[in-house]
């Protein structure tokens, strides 16, 4: 190889470096808006004012995104040549999930099957502070529901931990990344994921009252595994698939949010002090 090809070769490499550098810094900020950068209007006695709060990760560090942007930022697998998971098709009974390119820590654990059985379910949540016992719609949100039950049946939840507790402002308990430590301390904390993604469901009129159970999610169709209990009422945008509502058990939340967090980030958010590890769930037809 003459010296010029050799200057060229360097050259070329160094480039290469630079640019996946860049990409990776940019998944790796995207990655952190797990319940989204959105900016929720808060209604509040002599005024509206606007609040964001990030969801996503633990990190103690996080700051409020400016008031202009209002819009959740993109999926790092949200990119013009990735596939793109489709809806439910009453017509066939299937919903179709696609990879999760990303990047993101994940679980994986296969994918659902494309069929949906839409018939009313119950979802358990047995912890370590009790059962937690929600009501889902698989009729509103077949994807969503197919994906729990997918995702139960696999083991995938099993000894997870809920890594992230709201404030005030934001009522929310967030679980559903099996690789959370939750210990306040792990930068990655609400990142994993189960390696695919589906659409959001059930948006229009969506409210965020006590009870309700929502995804997580980091923009438009890029639901994974994590979801949040609300457990007052979360002014959040409706951009979150509501899918289910707490039938037993919010008293444990309510304990949850009594201890409150380990290290409170700039939001005011953090792991929970009263540790709620996942054992298992369950997915039942309603009785």
């Amino acid at each position: 190889m003459s010296g010029k090809d050799r200057q060229k070769q360097l050259a070329r490499e160094h480039y290469e470096r630079q640019t996946q550098r860049r990409i990776d810094r940019e998944a790796k900020a995207k990655r952190n808006a797990i319940i989204g950068t959105s900016v929720a209007t808060v209604v509040v006695i002599g005024g509206v004012i606007a609040a964001t709060t990030l969801f996503g990760g633990n990190d103690s560090s996080a700051t409020a995104t400016p008031a202009a942007s209002s819009s959740p930022a993109a999926s790092p697998a949200e990119t013009s040549t990735a596939a793109k998971p489709t809806a439910f098709d009453p017509a066939s009974g299937t919903c179709g999930y696609a990879p999760d390119t990303g990047g993101a820590p994940a679980k994986n654990v296969g994918t659902p099957p494309a069929k949906v059985d839409t018939t009313p379910k119950t979802m358990t949540l047995k912890t370590n502070q009790g059962d937690i016992v929600i009501a889902v719609s698989a009729k509103k949100t077949p994807c969503t529901v197919n994906s729990f039950a997918f995702l139960a049946e696999k083991g995938y939840f099993d000894g997870s931990k809920c890594h992230r507790l709201g404030s005030d402002q934001f009522p929310v308990l967030q679980c559903g990344d099996p690789l959370a430590k939750a210990d306040g301390k792990n930068q990655t904390d609400g990142q994993g994921g189960p390696g695919y993604r589906f659409v959001n469901e059930n948006l229009e009129g969506a409210k965020y009252t006590r009870g309700v159970v929502a995804m997580a999610n980091s923009g438009p169709d890029t639901n994974g595994s994590q979801f949040f209990i609300v457990y007052g009422n979360a002014p959040l945008q409706p951009d979150y698939t509501p899918f289910g509502t707490v039938t037993k058990g919010m008293e444990i939340i309510d304990k949850v949010n009594k201890g409150g967090v380990i290290t409170p980030g700039s939001d005011g958010t953090g792991a929970p002090k009263e540790t709620v590890e996942i054992k298992n769930v369950t997915m039942s037809s309603k009785s």
